[in-house]
């Protein structure tokens, strides 16, 4: 999805392997969606309001890092990176929740995320250049990305080197595909299965105790592409898993609609589908991190 936050935070394949950037896709290119409602009345939308966390922050060749005050003194620290989201949100999360984060915004589409990536050797150089100026050792790492900054982790993960070294992954309301006809059906839609294997893959694995995925999705229906309520359906699909839906409040004033969850996996459904709905995913992003634990 391509809508601009207020404030600014891959399924089995049988050989996993370097995923190419396909062109067709809308969400990868950057082709608009259908628009959104920019306001939305039934439910307040708070935003995070607190005062930035303390700490130390460095720009690095990509990103920021912000080390909290409270581990400038450790020496060793969980390090999340967080794609398409920078600043109070990302910062608050891992002040939170214990971890050093490198955040990034980078453009609108889940292609500019994935691009940088593209090179097998970047995420390893950033997390050297990380650890170099956060004057610590930085693990386990956590991935997690909010609309399209999904796009860096289905590249991070489709790379073999990286795949067994992140110990988490966070998609928020990012995981998108396209049509197979370029549009949707009138009844269940034909999306492309390919951009999905990595996600399923990391799914399965999170079900066997392996690592552990969060994915969250609200009802947005972008139009030109698959939703990420569609994409949902097909990972629990394809894992046999079925929806169990629940009635109560989420993070920041959401309502939960459904959860599913098997060993280390979760996936959480929301109410919403307008841009205020897809913003309060990134807000909730502190609570995100706390279900890891």
């Amino acid at each position: 999805m391509n809508i601009r936050p207020v404030v600014l935070a891959i399924l089995f394949v049988p050989v996993l392997s370097q995923q190419p950037l396909t062109q067709k896709a809308p969400e990868q290119t950057g082709a608009p969606q259908n628009p959104s409602p920019m306001v939305e009345h039934t439910r307040a939308h708070p935003r995070l309001t607190e005062p930035s966390p303390q700490g130390r922050r460095e720009k690095l060749s990509f990103g920021t890092l912000f080390v909290p005050q409270k581990l400038q003194s450790k020496s060793q620290a969980p390090v999340f990176f967080f794609f398409h989201g920078q600043g109070l949100v990302p910062e608050v999360a891992a002040a939170r929740n214990g971890m050093v984060v490198v955040s990034a915004v980078l453009g609108a589409g889940s292609r500019v995320y994935a691009k940088p990536f593209l090179d097998p050797g970047f995420f390893g150089n950033l997390l050297q250049e990380a650890e170099t100026h956060a004057g610590i050792k930085l693990g386990p790492i956590t991935l997690g990305g909010w609309s399209a900054g999904c796009g860096a982790i289905r590249q991070i993960m489709s790379t073999p080197e990286y795949y067994d070294k992140v110990a988490n992954t966070v998609m928020i309301d990012g995981i998108h595909t396209s049509y197979i006809d370029g549009k949707p059906g009138p009844l269940e839609s034909q999306i492309d299965p390919q951009p999905l294997q990595i996600f399923v893959k990391l799914s399965r694995d999170a079900m066997e105790g392996k690592r552990q995925v969060i994915i969250t999705h609200p009802e947005i229906f972008p139009g030109t592409f698959a939703s990420t309520t569609e994409t949902s359906d097909y990972i629990l699909n394809t894992l046999g898993l079925h929806v169990r839906p629940v009635v109560k409040w989420g993070p920041m004033g959401t309502q939960e609609l459904s959860e599913t969850r098997v060993g280390k996996f979760l996936m959480v459904g929301f109410a919403g589908n307008s841009a205020p709905d897809h913003v309060d995913q990134l807000q909730s992003l502190p609570e995100y991190l706390s279900w890891l634990k």
